[in-house]
């Protein structure tokens, strides 16, 4: 009697858990589309000169609304001391090149082939994962990833638009982004810094790097003198972005608080198939050939069978002591 009535508690415990996990998986996906089409807008559309600017006022939004929240008391995360450096090194760095690698990619390719490269963030994140975090994934996941990647080498192979500047950014972007993903699930402990105060001190410390190379690069120069400032529908998706990073860094601490980071960076890879079938549609930089479409497609199902595996909880990475064990616990 009593074991069952601990059983159906330990259900009941554990299918609240799916949620959230399942909504800040949806919400970092939606805010990663929405980024990608303003930014897209404002460096393609209106030919912004300066992503690196971009990126510092994407910094700087999250900086304010993450400060004045804590006025509020609204959010919660230590004040400053000596040990902050310490604690959050090496994501700073890591930060500031996944902003300006992911600005600089996608000014620099078509937004289909941008999609298609950014896939070699997923091994990249299983290995880092492997290493640092000292996680094991099943077989089935394996497969799931490499699924993709193949899905993505035969798409890049078709690629009649060939950027060597614009490879070379998405795929550093690639290197950061799974490194960002990686230490963030590392540094996110609520007994230290917590979501919030990562968020936080990582663009405190690097906004003001980032604005003296921009000084020291004419970027800034060029981004102040841009012609289309006075132009409302401009600003407005300038702001936009803004919003936007401190929305799409707030939801990917988030996702890879709930979920893993490769789990986090899956759900970007869906999120940019789905954006890849849009351009083919809207985009018109889209250069049609069957092999890119065949790749796109194979993309596509190894997204949706990780996706699978992962809400049937069988892509639960092993780990001893996992922190995912303690998580329900130690949030309050």
């Amino acid at each position: 009697m009593s074991a069952g009535q601990a059983a159906g508690e330990a259900a009941g415990a554990a299918a609240p858990s799916a949620l959230p996990r399942v909504l800040s998986a949806l919400f970092y996906g939606t805010c990663s589309f929405l980024i990608v089409l303003v930014n897209k807008a404002l460096l393609s559309a209106y030919s912004f000169p300066s992503p690196m600017f971009l990126g510092i006022g994407q910094m700087t939004a999250t900086i304010l609304i993450l400060y004045v929240s804590k006025l509020n008391k609204i959010v919660h995360f230590p004040d400053f001391d000596k040990s902050i450096p310490v604690k959050l090194f090496p994501l700073p760095l890591i930060y500031v090149g996944n902003h300006i690698s992911g600005l600089s990619s996608t000014s620099k390719l078509s937004l289909p082939m941008f999609t298609v490269l950014r896939k070699f963030t997923i091994p990249l994140t299983l290995l880092l994962e492997i290493i640092i975090l000292g996680k094991r994934y099943p077989l089935s996941i394996i497969v799931s990833v490499f699924a993709i990647i193949l899905g993505a080498f035969i798409a890049a192979g078709s690629d009649l638009s060939f950027n060597l500047e614009g490879y070379t950014f998405v795929l550093l972007n690639d290197i950061f982004t799974a490194a960002n993903g990686v230490y963030t699930k590392q540094k996110i402990n609520p007994k230290e810094l917590g979501k919030y105060g990562v968020l936080f001190y990582n663009a405190c410390f690097m906004v003001v790097p980032t604005v003296i190379i921009s000084f020291s690069t004419g970027d800034f120069q060029q981004a102040t003198h841009f012609q289309h400032w006075t132009n409302f529908l401009f600003v407005f998706q300038f702001l936009l972005s803004c919003l936007l990073g401190f929305l799409l860094m707030y939801s990917t601490v988030l996702c890879s608080h709930y979920n893993s980071a490769l789990t986090t960076t899956v759900v970007g890879a869906i999120k940019n198939i789905s954006i890849a079938y849009i351009g083919m549609l809207i985009g018109g930089d889209y250069i049609f050939s069957v092999l890119n479409f065949i790749g796109l497609n194979i993309c596509m199902a190894g997204g949706l069978r990780y996706s699978f595996l992962t809400l049937r909880g069988n892509s639960k990475p092993t780990q001893p002591g996992d922190e995912e064990n303690t998580l329900p616990e130690s949030k309050s």
